[in-house]
């Protein structure tokens, strides 16, 4: 099918200009003005603004996590991500069974995803332990299976140590591949959390203290000197949430390191008050990270505006509210772990940063899709508004205000904690390459059209970065 979309305005990380875009076969083919073609579908834009279709590099679909499991998976999540202006994922897969390789899980993936995602989707590998067969099968994944990036977690069930830490950038630094990591200080949440059950303060608020930022930032810190050590390897800060953390990494970039930071809407625009709402409703935002006191919002925006924060995610984790209360409403350290934004990180970030003077519709456009595809292997062929890469796209009507609440959602999810905040601006139509999948907030897609991305090694010599 051949398109031709008219009247707008295109959005890149670099510019902002009046064109019209062919497009055949599912790629751009054709970037310019009074574009003609026989036979070809219009799109009017109708003087909107037109994006490359936003990457969220920090999902969870699928997630089993004992206790609970989460309530999207790779269909409804895909779809809800498709309706927020999201083209492409990069999940994080969950742990497997104790001592599994590396494969077990990606291959539990593969099969959560086949036939079921709409937009297309890649998966992070996860990290459960380390020896001489978990290296060199890293290195067979990186190298033939077009996963170029593995997450490390400081805290949880399989914590790596930093010598196993050290040991995993190490080798991806020698594969040209990024190491992603859960930073908090699990020696230091365990005795908080212990302490306060001891004491009986169990309401969501001493979730929060409970892992204070000292307790992110200190692994940050840990994590961004072992990658020094190793060889200035490539390391990825997921879900930033405080300045103190911000810091570390702004002083480790200042000595030419590698290091990248990822925050999320949650953190830039809830603050830990959310913690001490009436009716369980602190329950809602039992994440980890925790929200932070709000003045950390101006400093991880200002992150975004110099550049030392590269990507906005969501940490997309969904678990029913009412699963919440069920096990958590007598004790926060038995709530799971996540809160749904896989629809709303688009339009929350084109609001409160475009609109309200924040950030540049540039830097809008970076963070939310081209910073994450050069980072994960993704760039050029997502990402970015060039000829010769897929056609995602994503319409925005500045003009459009929406009020969020969950009934306009399409995750499922019987909550959003972004509920009652009115945004300027809104996704009117989403394109996946070439094929219309959203349009006015209605999902048009098919089920199984997503397809698995093989990416390229981020920090190999012949990658564009």
């Amino acid at each position: 099918m051949t398109i031709i979309i008219k009247n707008g305005k295109i959005v890149t990380s670099k510019d902002t200009y009046a064109g019209e875009l062919l497009i055949e076969e599912g790629i751009i083919k054709q970037i310019g003005t009074n574009i003609e073609k026989d036979d070809a579908e219009i799109i009017d834009a109708c003087g909107n603004y037109i994006i490359p279709g936003g990457i969220d590099v920090h999902t969870h679909l699928n997630l089993d996590v004992g206790i609970a499991v989460a309530t999207d998976d790779f269909y409804t999540g895909t779809v809800a991500a498709a309706c927020g202006g999201t083209t492409t994922i990069v999940d994080h897969i969950g742990f497997g069974p104790k001592n599994c390789n590396l494969h077990h899980q990606l291959n539990v993936y593969h099969d959560f995803a086949k036939d079921n995602a709409v937009v297309d989707y890649s998966f992070h590998g996860v990290i459960q332990h380390v020896n001489d067969d978990i290296l060199s099968e890293l290195q067979e994944i990186v190298n033939n299976e077009g996963i170029t990036s593995f997450k490390c977690y400081l805290t949880y069930d399989y914590k790596l140590n930093d010598l196993e830490a050290y040991k995993v950038l190490l080798k991806m630094q020698e594969l040209g591949g990024m190491v992603t990591v859960h930073p908090e200080n699990d020696f230091m949440v365990t005795y908080f959390r212990e302490k306060f059950q001891k004491e009986g303060k169990t309401s969501p608020i001493y979730h929060a203290l409970s892992r204070p930022e000292e307790c992110e930032a200190e692994a940050v810190n840990r994590m961004i000197n072992l990658a020094s050590i190793a060889n200035n390897a490539p390391l990825y800060i997921v879900h930033l949430t405080n300045g103190l953390g911000l810091d570390y990494i702004k002083f480790a970039q200042k000595r030419n390191q590698n290091v990248y930071a990822e925050t999320c809407p949650q953190y830039l625009l809830l603050d830990q008050e959310c913690y001490k709402k009436e009716n369980m409703e602190g329950l809602k935002y039992i994440m980890s990270p925790p929200l932070r006191k709000e003045f950390n919002q101006e400093l991880l925006w200002e992150g975004i505006r110099d550049g030392s924060i590269s990507v906005i995610a969501t940490d997309h984790c969904p678990f029913d509210f009412t699963t919440k209360v069920r096990l958590g409403k007598d004790n926060f350290t038995k709530c799971p772990n996540g809160a749904p934004g896989i629809e709303t990180r688009v339009p929350l970030i084109f609001s409160e940063g475009v609109m309200k003077g924040r950030i540049d519709i540039q830097k809008f456009v970076d963070v939310i899709s081209t910073k994450p595809a050069k980072l994960f292997g993704l760039y050029p062929q997502k990402g970015e508004i060039a000829v010769g890469s897929d056609a995602d796209l994503v319409i925005i009507d500045p003009n459009k205000e929406v009020a969020i609440s969950n009934d306009m959602l399409h995750q499922n999810v019987d909550y959003t904690p972004f509920e009652g905040i009115t945004v300027q601006g809104y996704p009117v139509l989403t394109m996946l390459r070439g094929k219309v999948i959203v349009r006015n907030n209605d999902f048009i897609g098919e089920k199984g059209y997503g397809k698995f991305l093989k990416r390229l090694k981020p920090f190999s010599d012949n990658y564009n970065n």
